[in-house]
């Protein structure tokens, strides 16, 4: 049957895919808009699967918080090239799947996967993208965090940000800002001593124990003194690597836990996460 060009610009407006897609989906679907549609989600399951072999290295980075600030999601949505990254859609896209995700209190990505976003599930809604756009795209991570207070940052240019949960509420704003922000720039491994996994612990007490046998310095030294030497090796990469150890960005004569007890003296960070398109 004949497509006129109105039919085309119409499924176009709809869709957002490209003039030629969209006549031959009319043309396949006989004129009808609802299966042509359904034809050109098809096709973006198609290219996705064409792309599977693609690195998505490139992509969108949200943070969102519940008005309360009790609860918080992190999600990413990757693709393959910068500009697509920074498309106003490709954006505006992350945030209703961080928006619905925060709303309806799901837990795991396959969840975040099935939600409805613009009348259609997020899996469909990527796909779309896909047939319009012709790149890798996928929803690649997403976390939840709980906590009497939760902070989000989001750094400029979204490749980067976090949620860092409080002990308790907090009355001075600024101070939340600041650990996200330190959480951001330093990527501690952990908030304390006490939350690193115990397995890593372990490697790194090798590796500075080897350091310690390694250094000609440490010649025909005792096992027992050796083993002090690296353990003060380990309390190096503590102040380095945990939140509460680390120098505190803005003040490096304190600690990141000094400056949460200057704020309040009960309060504490209980979890955070990060998530950097550089890492």
């Amino acid at each position: 049957m004949t497509i006129s060009a109105a039919e085309v610009a119409k499924l176009r407006k709809i869709t957002g895919a490209g003039m030629m897609d969209c006549k031959r989906a009319l043309e396949e679907a006989n004129g009808n808009y609802d299966e042509a549609i359904s034809i050109i989600r098809k096709k973006g399951q198609l290219v996705a699967s064409k792309r599977a072999d693609r690195e998505t290295t490139e992509g969108c980075v949200i943070a969102k918080v519940s008005p309360d600030a009790s609860k918080g999601v992190l999600i990413v949505l990757s693709c393959e090239t910068d500009f697509v990254a920074k498309g106003a859609d490709f954006i505006k896209f992350t945030e209703e799947v961080a928006a619905t995700a925060l709303k309806e209190g799901v837990t795991t990505l396959d969840a975040v996967k099935q939600l409805t976003v613009n009348d259609i599930s997020v899996t469909e809604g990527i796909n779309e993208k896909v047939a319009i756009i012709g790149e890798k795209i996928e929803l690649n991570f997403f976390d939840s965090l709980e906590a009497s207070e939760v902070v989000a940052y989001i750094h400029p240019g979204n490749k980067l940000a976090c949620l860092v949960g409080f002990s308790q509420k907090l009355t001075d704003k600024q101070v939340g800002r600041d650990v996200a922000m330190q959480v951001a720039a330093m990527n501690p491994i952990a908030v304390d001593k006490e939350s690193v996994p115990e397995e890593t612990v372990k490697k790194e007490m090798e590796i500075a124990l080897e350091q310690t046998k390694n250094d000609p310095r440490n010649a025909g030294k005792p096992d027992d003194l050796l083993r002090k030497i690296a353990s003060g090796k380990l309390e190096k990469f503590y102040k380095e690597q945990t939140l509460i150890h680390q120098e505190f960005i803005k003040d490096s004569k304190k600690n990141v836990g000094d400056y949460l007890k200057e704020a309040d003296k009960d309060l504490k960070v209980v979890k955070f996460i990060r998530f950097s398109l550089a890492q």
